[in-house]
């Protein structure tokens, strides 16, 4: 009988077809996700299609991975991943029959697509050089596998984009019994391009690691001829980027202003006390709390809030990064759980090009307590998340009106408020977190408080 594993992370598209799809091979008797603190329904949706659902100790595939193995009841396991609907016909018989057969310790799926950028310019470079045996394997980066879990329980599993790479080469090195199987024709997600360093990065840290722990042949002469392809591709990556429709979305409190707007208010205006307290009494009502808050700066006036606002100081070099990347055909904006007479005023001085925020009401330039929140943060019949009140439904907003495709937006942020928006979008930054499930999440952590690196991510 055969384990049917899945790692998931916000797969709520696809996960309840995906679970039925392994039920449908007479040989599954269990269907084990296990879960990345998704935020949306697939915890909830994979459970009603019979899966068994656990949250993974840890972020990351390799750690799902490595949990699904030891939960697992039965000796063949089959791997297979949550974001791909349809399935090819057959594909799990296919994969679990030479194991079955006793053909093969461990199969390894092959299919048609078109081939992938991190596969063709980096693993199957590296693989000839220093696994040359390994070069016959088409797809050495997929996750469709299938095996047994007596040889896979004992592997040192990595947590990152080399996981796949790092398995084959693993289990070849121990002598396992390996076979390649073509399961047809596939159709998943493409990585968006900002995501490709990175995933190149870590596939090529990953065999390069297996290069020295099973001794392979490393010098200079190789590593030159593979350099040259990394140029390559980072070139590749670059120039086709330059065409695309691209966004850069940040948030103001402590990402754009060294510190919260709020913050400093209450330390001006001698309200710290009372804002704690709110915090405390609207914990888990983000929207009363912003309300609430509001109500503080009853009396104040514009003149005082902006010059707040200029008493605070930008993160290093802003505008010049923002005059940058808006010459690279980046539209800039800001997405903030601040208020607009605030935002605007700093998109002014960054020379951004539109912000989103909650709107203080002011009656002859003071501020009267009300606040009102605007429709775009709200959920709607077009929302990928499932909070009612979220930044990702704004930045949905002004993804339509500026017809860029999600995949082109890199969203940067520091706190939890941010993480739908870092992970629904094609590259999330997280900046200077305090938050380690943001940290976590976010495709690259910028731990400085400088926003210039970004020059170099996209």
């Amino acid at each position: 009988m055969v384990s049917v594993i899945i790692p998931t992370l916000n797969e709520q598209e696809t996960i309840a077809a995906v679970v039925q799809c392994a039920f449908l091979c007479d040989k599954v008797t269990e269907v084990l996700v296990i879960d990345d603190k998704s935020v949306d329904d697939t915890v909830v949706l994979a459970k009603k299609a019979g899966a068994k659902v656990f949250a993974s100790s840890r972020l990351g595939k390799g750690a799902s991975m490595r949990e699904g193995i030891l939960l697992a009841k039965n000796e063949i396991l089959l791997f297979i991943d949550g974001d791909i609907h349809p399935y090819p016909k057959n594909m799990m018989e296919l994969l679990i029959a030479p194991i079955i057969n006793d053909e093969c310790d461990f199969v390894k799926s092959s299919f048609t697509r078109n081939a992938g950028r991190v596969t063709e310019l980096v693993a199957k470079p590296l693989l000839s050089i220093f696994f040359p045996e390994l070069t016959g394997f088409d797809q050495p980066l997929s996750g469709m596998i299938a095996g047994k879990k007596s040889i896979l329980k004992d592997l040192l599993i990595p947590n990152d984009y080399g996981v796949d790479v790092s398995i084959l080469i693993d289990l070849y090195s121990k002598g396992a019994r390996i076979k390649q199987v073509n399961i047809g024709h596939l159709e998943n997600r493409s990585r968006p391009l900002n995501q490709i360093g990175k995933m190149s990065k870590e596939v090529s840290a990953a065999i390069l690691k297996k290069a020295i722990d099973y001794k392979r042949s490393l010098n200079l002469d190789d590593l030159s001829d593979f350099g040259l392809i990394t140029e390559q591709l980072s070139y590749s990556v670059k120039t086709s980027i330059q065409h695309l429709q691209k966004m850069l979305i940040l948030d103001m409190d402590d990402t754009l202003l060294q510190g919260r707007f709020i913050h400093k208010a209450a330390e001006h205006f001698g309200f710290d006390k009372e804002l704690l307290q709110l915090r405390k009494e609207f914990e888990n009502d983000g929207i009363a709390l912003t309300k609430s808050i509001a109500k503080l700066l009853q009396g104040k006036s514009y003149k005082e809030l902006i010059d707040i606002a200029d008493s605070m100081a930008l993160v290093n070099n802003i505008e010049q990064v923002v005059k940058e990347l808006k010459q690279r055909g980046f539209i800039v904006g800001i997405i903030s759980d601040s208020y607009t007479l605030i935002t605007e005023h700093i998109k002014l001085k960054i020379g951004a090009d539109f912000s989103l925020a909650n709107e203080l009401q002011m009656s002859n330039g003071i501020c009267n307590g009300e606040m009102h929140l605007p429709s775009f943060f709200f959920r709607n019949e077009k929302s990928i998340c499932n909070h009612n009140f979220c930044k990702t439904n704004a930045m949905l907003s002004v993804a339509e009106k500026y017809h860029v495709d999600l995949k082109n937006i890199v969203a940067v942020g520091d706190s939890r408020n941010d993480l739908c928006m870092i992970i629904k979008s094609g590259l999330g930054v997280s900046f200077c977190t305090r938050d380690e499930v943001l940290r976590e999440f976010a495709d690259i952590n910028i731990n400085t408080p400088s926003i210039e690196s970004l020059l170099q991510m996209v």
